[in-house]
């Protein structure tokens, strides 16, 4: 049986994807970085729930050793937890930048640097790293984000590059808007972390928080993410890349064809 593991299936994508792999007869070995949530996972219907905080190296190697000790081999990993930092780069401490890296571009380069040597000693393998949209494109308040997501961009283009000639394939996905939690937590962030009050973008950040729901063209429902992911599983040489949502595909194609100039102001718009 094919397995996989996934990181951050708390909620959202990563939960989704489980659910749905799972169902389609995948085993799936679903992490989550609070222990609460592992009976929660459970009372879900997923039969294979862990701990796994991401930024804690010691747990990404505890996670490896019990797969291995179950089935004797991991087919898939999907380097999938991550969250937003909202904020204007003048506004965002380098602490804070540090912390955004830690989960997002940190914990998913030590994930992949575990977990290469497994696939090398089977000799095969698939590693999925959830980049985005804004690994393309920047938007206006997402700089955090957007810098680690062009992070994981240029880390998983040259891995690609380092693993020529093997069986093991890392794979982009550049989703774009997806229902979910994010926006929840990326304004969560927004106040712990922004000085809200002193900042010359206060009247941006207070119109932003008001919004109860953002209004996104081309969003999709999660399991649009699930769906390419099993793809991915089951194609004996997947592509390198997959864009996820029609406005990913527009924008992708957008940076190709248009002068920064123009594409800024198309941005400026949907910022």
């Amino acid at each position: 049986m094919t397995n996989i593991v996934i990181t951050g299936c708390s909620t959202g994508i990563g939960f989704v994807t489980a659910n749905y792999l799972q169902e389609q007869g995948i085993k799936v070995y679903a992490t989550v970085r609070d222990s609460k949530d592992i009976e929660i996972l459970k009372k879900f219907g997923l039969n294979n729930v862990l701990k796994l905080d991401i930024t804690k190296y010691d747990e990404i190697q505890l996670v490896i050793e019990h797969v291995l000790k179950e089935d004797g081999k991991i087919d898939v990993w999907f380097n999938n937890a991550g969250y937003g930092q909202a904020g204007a780069i003048e506004d965002i401490r380098t602490e804070v930048l540090k912390e955004q890296f830690d989960t997002n571009v940190f914990g998913l380069h030590e994930a992949t640097r575990q977990i290469i040597p497994v696939m090398r000693k089977q000799g095969y393998g698939k590693i999925i790293q959830h980049s985005s949209v804004l690994g393309l494109v920047s938007l206006f308040g997402r700089g955090a984000y957007n810098a680690s997501k062009y992070a994981i961009e240029g880390l998983t283009d040259t891995l690609r590059l380092e693993l020529k000639g093997t069986d093991i394939y890392p794979v982009l996905l550049n989703t774009g808007p997806i229902s979910s939690d994010f926006r929840k937590t990326a304004m969560k962030k927004l106040q712990e972390n922004i000085d809200i009050e002193n900042s010359v973008f206060k009247e941006a950040y207070l119109k932003n928080l008001e919004k109860k729901k953002s209004k996104v063209p081309f969003n999709e429902e999660a399991i649009s993410v699930a769906k390419v992911v099993f793809t991915i599983i089951l194609a004996k040489k997947p592509k390198p890349r997959y864009y996820i949502t029609k406005a990913t595909t527009l924008l992708g194609m957008l940076k190709r064809l248009i002068s920064t100039s123009l594409l800024d102001k198309i941005l400026a718009k949907i910022g």
